[in-house]
């Protein structure tokens, strides 16, 4: 039982008190980090250097943070942070503090984080309150939007049809907090890249309805080989073109995505139409593993069971 509660112990981080306070008239929220006790020592000598990171898992490139504190498990912060979230974002998102020790020559270690889903939160009213920090999360999982296709195979004609239906709740790329989103389709054989096409651009909507055809000639002897590749981008007259995010369907894929590239050559003639949710890029890109196209790749060697 000792050992339990030596451990148990070890893995306090301290805790944070903040308030938090929404504006509905203004659709805005005023996120105070006031301060935090008993924090974990992450210095040799037995202290830290205290500071938080504040944002909001709807928009995660608006991130704010307080001064750094010297020296102390017990700083004083007092600072107020200001975000934009219309009120109908404000269920889906979570309202994240992080803090972290400073380090000058190093690598900042974080101490612990709080964590509000804000849809549980009754905002009607102004919330001060203390919240047990706990272990950060490995890996933040940035919502990117969701994207509506539909897919057609035809074998007797060689032809895959897909519908760029509409995207929702994408991630805003522009600076007043929208984006300009277009969508490229893309074809990959045998892990290269091979045939692409794309929509047009939908100005300032975060929700584009595209209703867009592309048709690919794909002979039945390829299909099992062939990857679609969906990714979603925000056009900038000024700066370079940004990807939002991208999924890929195919035998490699695996779960909504599988099955929705399954339902499609299990159902030829027949339009199958998914949601799906937008994957980081780098996450797509290195499962992919693309490499550039050359004539070689027409002849292909016998074709793995996708089904």
């Amino acid at each position: 039982m000792d050992d339990l509660e030596y451990e148990l112990e070890a893995e306090k981080r301290g805790r944070l008190q903040y308030f938090l306070e929404y504006n509905f008239r203004n659709q805005e929220m005023k996120v105070g980090v006031k301060q935090a006790a008993n924090l974990k020592a992450m210095d040799s000598g037995g202290t830290s250097d205290p500071y938080v990171i504040v944002y909001l898992t709807s928009d995660m490139k608006k991130k704010y943070e307080t001064q750094v504190h010297r020296k102390t498990l017990n700083p004083v912060f007092n600072e107020t942070f200001t975000f934009q979230i219309p009120q109908a974002e404000v269920p889906e998102s979570t309202l994240v503090m992080q803090i972290y020790d400073f380090n000058r020559f190093s690598k900042h270690d974080i101490i612990g984080e709080a964590r509000l889903p804000l849809g549980d939160v009754d905002l009607q009213h102004v919330i001060e309150q203390w919240h047990e920090l706990t272990a950060a999360s490995k890996r933040e999982q940035e919502r990117l939007g969701e994207i509506c296709f539909s897919l057609r195979y035809v074998p007797s004609a060689s032809k895959l049809t897909v519908v760029i239906l509409e995207a929702k709740k994408l991630k805003r790329m522009d600076s007043y907090g929208l984006s300009d989103p277009y969508v490229k389709v893309q074809l990959t054989l045998n892990k290269k890249k091979w045939k692409k096409k794309k929509t047009s651009v939908k100005k300032n909507t975060l929700s584009p309805y595209f209703n867009e055809v592309f048709v690919f000639e794909v002979p039945f002897n390829l299909i099992q080989n062939v990857e679609l590749v969906i990714s979603v981008w925000d056009h900038d007259k000024v700066s370079k073109n940004e990807q939002i995010g991208k999924v890929f369907l195919g035998c490699r894929a695996t779960g909504n995505q599988l099955r929705h590239w399954s339902d499609m050559l299990a159902n030829p003639r027949r339009p199958v139409a998914q949601w799906h949710s937008l994957q980081p890029v780098e996450e797509v890109d290195n499962t992919l593993g693309l490499k550039s196209l050359n004539c070689s790749v027409l002849c292909l060697p016998s074709l793995p069971k996708c089904l």
